[in-house]
């Protein structure tokens, strides 16, 4: 069996769909329908079903992908050792604010040792991050959270970084060097996604404050988020990397929280397992540098 087809496979599990895995993996669609047909043959059952959601896996396919991604995964660790660590693909799954503003230089930096390694970003919210590193469908993850522990991945914390209020120059509370709690009552909130670590921490702090809140406006993206800010259309919470262009030129600014005592981190994730090749090494000094 080529391995070939168990990407396919757990590409077109990802996707949801035999069009948007043919678009990314580079292939026509009738080459993905007949990879997956021949892994059927090989396994002599269903693998994929179509349903409202698009594609999914069979009770059959849900028993193979796990054991798909650790072959792959294996193979991409074999590659690894035979090649002393400079070929093969690296797969990153990240939070889109780090996806968009803290990975691109510092990947460029680590591309041009390693032209070897093909890098993948998977952008996704922290559970779908965690668990893609948990299930090795992700060789590591960059989160944005208080610090994680767990069993099973091993945490580094790679940069603490400060939250901040963001209003545009010409806001009330543009003025101040500090906020309260209580002068966000009332002010519209631009925020992120409910999956987002500290939009739920800051819900929190302003429900201990007794804070009413009115959230405006909700996006996934953080470019549409700043867009709105700087349409004067309410108050974000950011974290600082996400705005540190819009806050040197002054287009926005980003004012402390008081009362915000908790600690969020950028932090690396990979398996504890995981055999820390000289470019895996490599890509981690890389992520703890400015």
């Amino acid at each position: 069996m080529e391995l070939i087809y168990l990407r396919t496979f757990c590409e077109v599990v990802s996707c949801g769909s035999y069009t948007r895995a043919a678009e990314k993996l580079g292939y026509a669609q009738s080459s993905i329908t007949a990879q997956i047909a021949k892994l059927e043959k090989e396994y002599g059952a269903t693998l994929l079903e179509r349903s409202g959601r698009g594609m999914v896996p069979t009770f059959a396919g849900n028993s193979l992908l796990p054991y798909a991604r650790q072959m792959l995964l294996l193979n991409e660790e074999a590659k690894e050792v035979i090649s002393g660590g400079h070929k093969g693909e690296l797969i990153i799954g990240a939070i889109e604010t780090l996806a968009a503003y803290y990975l691109p230089h510092r990947l460029y930096r680590y591309r041009n040792e390693y032209p070897g390694i093909q890098l993948r970003v998977q952008p996704g919210s922290e559970v779908d991050i965690l668990s893609a590193v948990a299930n090795k469908s992700a060789d590591c993850g960059l989160i944005f959270d208080m610090p994680y522990v767990s069993e099973e991945l091993a945490t580094l914390p790679l940069r603490q970084e400060q939250l901040y209020i963001v209003v545009h120059s010409e806001h009330p509370l543009a003025l101040e060097t500090e906020i309260q709690p209580v002068q966000l009552q009332g002010i519209p909130l631009i925020l992120t996604e409910d999956t987002c670590t500290y939009r739920r921490y800051l819900l929190h702090l302003l429900k201990g404050s007794d804070v009413h809140t009115h959230i405006d406006m909700e996006f996934g993206n953080l470019e549409a988020i700043k867009q709105a800010v700087k349409h004067r259309w309410g108050a974000a919470f950011l974290p600082g990397y996400a705005v540190e262009e819009e806050r040197q030129t002054g287009e926005l600014k980003a004012i402390p929280l008081i009362g915000n005592h908790s600690e969020f981190y950028i932090q690396l994730i990979y398996r504890k397992e995981r055999w820390i090749s000289p470019a895996f090494n490599t890509f981690i000094q890389q992520m703890k540098q400015q």
